[in-house]
């Protein structure tokens, strides 16, 4: 395990200070996540860049700007009590939420990954988070409807049956496109969208299907 990685949290939460990053909750959260706790032993020394790394199976942990841009954008829009997630990868992103927001539903594709997250949240005492394995694309309807949902992996076009599952006023923060992607993020307004695209980002391809 990394020792002494309290400096370097701290150093990094003065990155994304400097990158933008305003909202106070958001950077003590990230500053008391173990971050190194995520990775494989032979990448933790990497753990506190400011960097996207692999976690196998194709999958990354996003890089920490990516992480609290995207839970800052559901608080500045109201977000607080019930969140989805589509892609818990890592879990990192879901701990980050489950420190911030009252309930959490992530929904992973590939069955290896989410088993060891959920050993890390249990890890961190973190105990407000419901996991299913399935397809994200199709979210989890029977546990909505959602006041924000986070998308942690790019799909080529936005996911009706996700939009479909939020909350009327809520927000979904999803990157959209293939070779060119986006940060996108929908409010629902009765049965309209609103559209705002943030800023251009790098993601792994949200995949249909699940994997046992």
């Amino acid at each position: 395990m990394l020792k002494n990685y309290k400096r370097s949290a701290e150093a990094l939460v003065a990155t994304l200070g400097r990158h933008g990053i305003s909202d106070p909750e958001v950077l003590n959260c990230l500053e008391i996540t173990p971050r190194h706790l995520f990775v494989d032993t032979v990448l933790q020394h990497k753990s506190y860049e400011n960097t996207a790394l692999p976690i196998g199976q194709g999958q990354t942990i996003s890089q920490p700007l990516v992480v609290a841009r995207m839970t800052e954008l559901l608080r500045q829009a109201g977000v607080r009590k019930k969140v989805l997630e589509v892609g818990t990868g890592s879990g990192y992103q879901t701990a980050v939420l489950a420190q911030l927001f009252d309930e959490v539903y992530s929904i992973e594709r590939i069955k290896a990954l989410q088993w060891q997250a959920k050993r890390r949240l249990h890890m961190l005492d973190l105990y407000n988070v419901a996991m299913k394995h399935g397809d994200g694309w199709q979210g989890w309807a029977s546990k909505g409807p959602y006041d924000g949902i986070i998308v942690t992996a790019a799909a080529a076009q936005v996911p009706q049956a996700l939009l479909a599952q939020l909350a009327d006023g809520g927000v979904m923060v999803i990157p959209v496109g293939e070779q060119h992607q986006v940060l996108t993020l929908y409010q629902r307004q009765g049965q309209q969208f609103i559209e705002n695209k943030l800023a251009e980002v790098r993601f792994v391809p949200l995949v249909p299907g699940a994997l046992s």
